[in-house]
């Protein structure tokens, strides 16, 4: 919300959401990976990012004009999992949709690029001009205590940990009282963003290539 409020406050600005992953950056861990998450980067760890697309940028299948993938940074390979089978996916990818209303925005997504994701804020120039950090500086003590007390525990729940937190109180409240569950994203908003996960993935493996 604060990156896109800030957007909103400089001209021509290009948001870029980016997620990451501490994986080893090993054939055996991310062919690990590759396995466990066999429905692909775009629908497991990119997911929130779309859901955001989806939500705020008007994004869906039939709204999109564009999606160019950045290929100096963005990488797929096929690899090995712990059953020997070989699963075929991105360790990391960066790509801009254009829609037809507009709206353009990034998506960046890195399987071993830490536990820490953010969103920035570029002006016209491509010059950031605001970055806003998930976990912030209030999350980071919560963290420090959860690493202690879950030490075999994905990083990445740690650093999520207040947002579930916050949807599971306002799914609560909305069953037990009715209340409007503000900021969650609908089942109509999950679908489209499947949609839009399912129509990402073989367009930006095939540029990839």
């Amino acid at each position: 919300r604060k990156t896109r409020e800030f957007a909103e406050t400089v001209e021509g600005s290009h948001v870029t959401f980016v997620s990451n992953n501490a994986y080893e950056n090993t054939p055996e861990s991310l062919g690990e990976c590759f396995e466990r998450n066999a429905e692909g980067m775009l629908k497991n760890m990119a997911i929130h990012e779309l859901a955001l697309l989806v939500s705020f940028y008007d994004v869906s299948v039939d709204n999109i004009e564009s999606v160019t993938a950045d290929k100096e940074f963005s990488s797929m390979q096929t690899l090995p999992g712990p059953s020997g089978q070989d699963f075929t996916d991105f360790d990391k990818i960066k790509f801009t949709i254009k829609t037809k209303t507009g709206k353009e925005v990034s998506v960046a997504a890195d399987r071993c690029g830490g536990t820490d994701s953010f969103a920035t804020v570029t002006d016209t120039k491509g010059e950031e001009v605001f970055r806003y950090w998930m976990p912030d500086d209030e999350d980071k003590a919560t963290v420090q205590k959860l690493q202690a007390k879950y030490p075999t525990a994905m990083p990445y729940f740690f650093t999520q940990d207040p947002d579930y937190v916050t949807v599971k109180e306002r799914a609560a409240k909305f069953t037990a009282t009715g209340e409007e569950a503000e900021g969650l994203a609908t089942i109509a908003i999950a679908v489209e963003t499947l949609r839009v996960a399912e129509y990402l993935t073989p367009t930006l493996m095939e540029q990839l290539k």
